[in-house]
């Protein structure tokens, strides 16, 4: 069978496997977010922070909960990793250093997941378990709260109330992460993965010299890792190390965990505005964005001109021979449409475009589909730029779902817009011209460009997965990039709720014959064209200083 017929085939049934789970997922979660009845265990959860579970909460206060939960766990998790040596089952090793254990904090948080570092050598087993893997469900349950949020904001009217951040929190670790999590680690450890408290294997390798293989909880932390749109890895090698993916059965998986809840995601939208064909709108935007890119760097990685790559038959550098290029370039479309750190491949070693494109992937926005939430939210900002423009077309104002998108949501559109390329190009601009960060970059030129392009675009959008090629583990990498993932994920989030709060105040008004219809074709060909215009018009200067002046 030819690679090009096996990629087609795990293609099919990656989608066919998504298709069987987003109705009964997606209604399931719907039911989560929506029902007034409180689990025992949630109850005491409730009692113990000391929340009434019933009190709904305006945005600033649902906003100010939220933060408060992120700024304790960024304190947590970093005293966590300082304090190492004094933990069980530290292997041994040392407290990670300050800058590295800041930018370690600020990563896990903000569902980033960005590694300077190499996870076998610098972790012991209970900071993996009760510092990275608890942030895995932590930010991921943060994200979908504040999706849940803000599509109340679109449902509820004359209120300013969006629900409660404690309960949304709660329900989404409880109940969708953790039943969903224990599922994907038994088949993950069944497929190989490895899932022990080893603190280590002593093997010879072919070349006579003794190396110290570290095994550990991988396949529970993997599962969290996918499910949440996490990314980092167990192992330096992450998705492509045999203990975290041993075949094309389980990269496969990691594959459909990690666009699982992003795609049924949009059917609780629908759901909940009480209108499906909302919900399947949103989801077909996604998926042409996806099949696009993927399209592309496929392509890119396939039938790239030149006779080093025709004589391999593809451009196989920085692949795993386990997966070849279709599986590695499923795998980099979806990590990096997904705001997903997991890799199966070197992203620096794709093509000079097949690479461009998967940085202009993430300068989507991670929408398609995006990260657990992040990826709903983004994509609603996104559609009601969509229908102002249109608006703008008929000389009407714009509304969308029933409410008028006036100057003070646009004002919050537009900065929540803003904030993501701001933060990419000041802080690439700012490292290409210090001498002390240029010399982090191991390939000079264009691609040196595109490696440090890739490194803030990748923590801004909190993706976490890595160019390679570029030194990040510097004070000012951990700094920068530290300071990128919280600008990157709290600043967004703070106008999206307050584009809810918004929303919510509003009186629905009826939709009349000049109210554009949002759940059809042309909708969802506008949306498209939007996504791509405010992106391409944001990075196609560096874009053309980068991948494509190196690919051409």
């Amino acid at each position: 069978m030819s690679d090009t017929t096996a990629g087609l085939l795990q293609t099919a049934v990656l989608i066919a496997a998504l298709a069987v789970c987003y109705r009964p997922l997606g209604t399931y979660m719907a039911r989560v977010y929506t029902s007034t009845r409180h689990l025992r265990a949630e109850r005491g959860m409730y009692r113990l922070m000391g929340v009434d579970p019933d009190a709904d909460q305006r945005w600033p206060v649902y906003a100010r909960s939220l933060l408060a939960f992120s700024a304790v766990s960024v304190l947590g998790l970093y005293a966590l990793q300082r304090l190492q040596p004094h933990l069980p089952l530290s292997l041994g090793f040392p407290g990670v250093a300050p800058p590295q254990a800041w930018n370690t904090a600020a990563s896990f948080v903000t569902n980033t997941n960005w590694q300077s570092y190499s996870g076998e050598s610098t972790m012991g087993h209970v900071t993996q378990m009760a510092g990275l893997a608890v942030q895995n469900f932590a930010s991921a349950a943060v994200g979908m709260a504040v999706a849940i949020a803000v599509v109340r904001g679109l449902v509820r009217s004359r209120t300013d109330r969006l629900g409660n951040f404690w309960v949304d929190l709660v329900r989404g670790t409880l109940r969708i992460l953790l039943p969903l999590s224990v599922a994907a680690t038994i088949l993950l450890v069944a497929l190989g993965v490895v899932q022990n408290f080893s603190s280590g294997t002593a093997v010879r390798t072919l070349a006579g010299h003794a190396q110290m293989i570290t095994g550990g909880p991988v396949a529970s932390q993997e599962a969290i890792k996918e499910l949440g749109t996490n990314g980092g890895g167990f192992y330096n090698a992450n998705s492509a190390h045999p203990f975290e993916n041993p075949t094309a059965v389980s990269n496969l998986l990691e594959i459909f965990l990690l666009l699982l809840i992003p795609v049924a995601l949009t059917r609780t939208f629908g759901l909940m505005v009480k209108d499906r064909r909302q919900g399947y709108a949103i989801l077909a935007a996604m998926w042409v964005l996806w099949a696009m890119i993927l399209g592309g760097v496929w392509a890119m990685e396939t039938f790239h001109p030149g006779t080093a790559y025709q004589l391999a038959g593809a451009s196989l550098e920085g692949k795993e021979t386990r997966f070849g290029v279709p599986a590695s370039s499923l795998f980099a479309t979806s990590t990096t449409g997904t705001s997903t750190g997991a890799v199966n491949s070197f992203h620096s070693s794709f093509t000079a475009l097949g690479g461009g494109l998967l940085i202009f992937n993430m300068g989507l926005g991670e929408v398609a589909p995006g990260g657990v939430g992040s990826g709903l939210y983004g994509i609603l900002v996104l559609a009601t730029i969509t229908v102002f423009v249109a608006g703008l077309m008929v000389g009407r104002t714009p509304e969308y779902l029933g409410k008028k998108v006036t100057a003070r949501e646009i004002k919050l559109v537009s900065l929540y817009i803003l904030t993501m390329p701001v933060v990419v190009l000041a802080l690439a601009g700012v490292a290409i011209t210090l001498r002390t960060a240029r010399a982090s970059i191991l390939n000079p030129g264009p691609h040196g460009l595109s490696e440090v392009l890739y490194a803030f675009m990748s923590g801004t959008n909190n993706n976490g997965s890595a160019f390679a090629g570029l030194n990040a583990n510097t004070d000012f990498y951990n700094s920068a990039l530290g300071v990128a993932m919280l600008a990157g994920r709290f600043l967004p989030i703070l106008f999206v709720l307050a584009l809810a709060g918004s929303l919510a105040r509003q009186q629905p008004v009826p939709a009349t014959l000049g109210t554009l219809p949002t759940h059809r074709p042309l909708f969802v060909g506008m949306l498209v064209g939007v996504i791509i215009i405010v992106a391409g018009l944001t990075f196609f200067p560096a874009l053309a200083l980068g991948p494509m002046a190196e690919g051409l």
